[in-house]
């Protein structure tokens, strides 16, 4: 599919055609009838970031009574508690701290290396690794086989916003601009780890800004085939400083076409994630026939969107039921996207 392709389908008004292409070319790649979950937390290691993007409600400025850096006590505490509701792995994220060398998250992922041996460390998006690496006066890659070394598995795709820095110095000016995003992305990938890829939409974009995003994955993909999955979501506005000057929202017609599109884009990204977090259970069950064929994690714990106004929940065995009722089989996956257990 070409970028004018994908741009006539967003003005299309034929949704149920591209979904059922979406579908086709999820059924290509996941012929078995299998669609995916993990049991993760998502862990926010501190609050206190100096980029002030203007989608965001979690972050607060550094001096900020409201300030927070998680103690290594409480964390080992939530991430106990994940491994006894059955977690397999954590996803850690954090505001970028101006003081945290790298030599404080090697200490912490060592000590959750040493009391969980066999937990996944999907931690820290490309945006904080640029920021370590700032902080502690070093390269990218030497931040990034540092923290591989103490135990850091695989690298989350937050941060990318729109790939587009037309968008970005509107919504995040102070954070890393498209190239340096997809410079931490290859070079992980380089360095052996996988990584996932996100894009949050609605926030004041064009179609063709989306477009030009998902083009940028899946040249990057080409390069080194190191994204194991794609993750698109809806923009939260409430208490967000963006939300008060984007006066049309995604709606769920936005969202399946979004989502359909991707897949269809992407056909060298193997995994395409449908979201019940920001559009709810719902519309996720909808998307699994608009080309997703995962549908995320339980979140035992989640901050950063429900700071925005988002506060849908569930557990295992809704998000079983939701899956089976859609017509598929869930099993449950680890970060990597390896099928772990067949219940």
């Amino acid at each position: 599919m070409t970028e004018a392709e994908a741009i006539d389908l967003f003005g299309s008004d034929d949704l149920l055609g591209i979904g059922q292409a979406a579908d086709a070319a999820r059924r290509r790649l996941h012929p078995e009838g299998v669609v995916t979950y993990i049991i993760d937390r998502n862990i926010n290691y501190t609050n206190i970031c100096t980029d002030y993007c203007s989608f965001c409600a979690f972050y607060r400025p550094p001096g900020s009574e409201e300030g927070y850096v998680l103690s290594r006590e409480e964390l080992l505490r939530k991430i106990e508690e994940t491994v006894e509701l059955g977690g397999t792995g954590v996803l850690m994220q954090g505001g970028h701290h101006p003081e945290l060398k790298i030599e404080w998250y090697e200490g912490m992922l060592a000590a959750v290396r040493e009391r969980f041996p066999g937990l996944q460390l999907h931690c820290f998006s490309a945006p904080e690794i640029l920021n370590i690496a700032e902080v502690s006066g070093l390269e990218v890659r030497d931040t990034i086989a540092r923290l591989h070394d103490a135990g850091l598995d695989s690298i989350p795709g937050g941060g990318a916003e729109i790939l587009d820095d037309e968008v970005r110095r509107r919504i995040s000016r102070l954070k890393c601009d498209t190239e340096e995003w997809l410079g931490v992305h290859r070079t992980a990938h380089l360095l052996g780890l996988r990584t996932t890829a996100t894009m949050m939409f609605g926030c004041g974009e064009t179609h063709a800004h989306r477009v030009r995003h998902l083009a940028r994955i899946r040249r990057l993909q080409e390069e080194t085939d190191g994204f194991t999955a794609f993750i698109p979501w809806m923009f939260q506005r409430a208490n967000t400083a963006l939300g008060k000057s984007v006066t049309h929202e995604a709606t769920a017609v936005d969202y399946l076409k979004t989502l359909a599109i991707s897949r269809l884009f992407l056909d060298n990204v193997r995994n395409v994630q449908a979201s019940w977090l920001t559009p709810g259970l719902k519309l996720g069950q909808i998307a699994l026939r608009f080309g997703g064929n995962d549908l995320g994690s339980i979140l035992i714990e989640e901050n950063v969107v429900s700071a925005a106004g988002c506060h849908n929940r569930t557990n295992e065995e809704e998000l079983r039921r939701v899956i089976r009722d859609a017509g598929f089989r869930p099993v449950q996956r680890d970060s990597l996207y390896r099928l772990y257990f067949l219940k």
